[in-house]
């Protein structure tokens, strides 16, 4: 059946059954608006886009797997804030003949990722259009912290990662070369493993800055480093290159340091902690804040390009 023989009303109502519940969410799907809970007093929010041909394809991906990466691509900017997530807002624009399977699937794949941290998709909106976009709004609660913002990194400061590099960067490339293996690499890119509780866990222990890795290490360390008005140094030893990434880079000729420094889509978390924070395990240090401008890689200019742009 398609969209268009599904109608409006019959595509929401197949997909609001394939949504959760959430403890936030006081009014869901089926009003002129969502009613949600704020205990914080605040509410943290972001919003995100996927067009297809630009940010998925349909021929690499399951609706399931776009639903997830749409999901998590919004999430993990709640959970870079020091926030915790509670909701999403979907928006899609859909062509008239799509199989409305295929919206019912990217609708588990919101609702199963939104469920990993403990947030529900509580309303949205749709039309026809010719090309498949998906515009997610993601809300999250402080818990009473204060935000950890971008500006806060200071000289002496140690950077930390949460989560892995490279890894959906790699997958990228392997598809778009036409292959389908090595899977690890693969399914990194189909769908990122976001370690979300490691945001609010960081504003806990003092972060002073933090962000979501999504365009590249490089270049969204780059942000910290224009908004605090310091430079930082990454430690190119700090990042060890998995077998199967090796092998991946030695069969297409690239530079892995390339994926796991200046590849998006992992979602990972990168911060700043005071000196003599104890980082928990699921933190490694991987450089140093100090006086200057800019990200260097031990000390130099790195040369294989920073990272995702939108616009290129």
């Amino acid at each position: 059946m398609s969209i268009a023989e599904a109608g409006e009303f019959g595509l929401i109502a197949r997909i609001v059954a394939r949504l959760g519940e959430g403890p936030v969410a006081l009014l869901g799907p089926g009003d002129d608006a969502a009613v949600v809970a704020a205990p914080d007093g605040r509410m943290v929010a972001s919003t995100d886009v996927l067009v297809e041909g630009r940010h998925f394809r349909r021929d690499w991906s399951s609706a399931a797997d776009v639903g997830h990466r749409a999901a998590a691509a919004n999430l993990a900017d709640i959970a870079a804030m020091g926030a915790v997530p509670t909701a999403l807002l979907v928006a899609l624009c859909v062509p008239t003949d799509l199989d409305v399977v295929w919206a019912e699937e990217l609708a588990e794949g919101l609702s199963a990722e939104a469920a990993l941290c403990g947030a529900t998709v509580v309303g949205g909106d749709m039309s026809a259009s010719p090309t498949l976009t998906i515009a997610v709004t993601a809300l999250g609660d402080l818990s009473g912290r204060a935000p950890v913002v971008r500006s806060g990194a200071q000289p002496g400061d140690v950077v930390a990662l949460a989560g892995r590099t490279g890894h959906a960067a790699a997958g990228y490339t392997v598809l778009s070369r036409g292959f389908r293996t090595p899977k690890l690499l693969v399914e990194a890119y189909r769908r990122p493993t976001v370690p979300y509780a490691e945001g609010p866990a960081a504003a806990v222990l003092g972060a002073t800055s933090l962000i979501d890795v999504s365009d590249g290490l490089l270049q969204d360390l780059s942000h910290v480093a224009t908004a605090s008005v310091v430079g930082i140094d990454i430690r190119r030893d700090a990042f060890e290159v998995p077998d199967q990434m090796r092998d991946a880079a030695s069969a297409l000729g690239v530079d892995p340091y390339i994926w796991l420094l200046a590849g998006g889509d992992d979602h990972a978390l990168a911060a700043t902690f005071p000196p003599g924070v104890k980082l928990p395990p699921a933190w490694r240090a991987i450089g140093s804040v100090h006086e200057g401008t800019g990200v260097t890689v031990d000390q130099k200019p790195w040369q294989g390009g920073m990272g995702w742009d939108h616009f290129r």
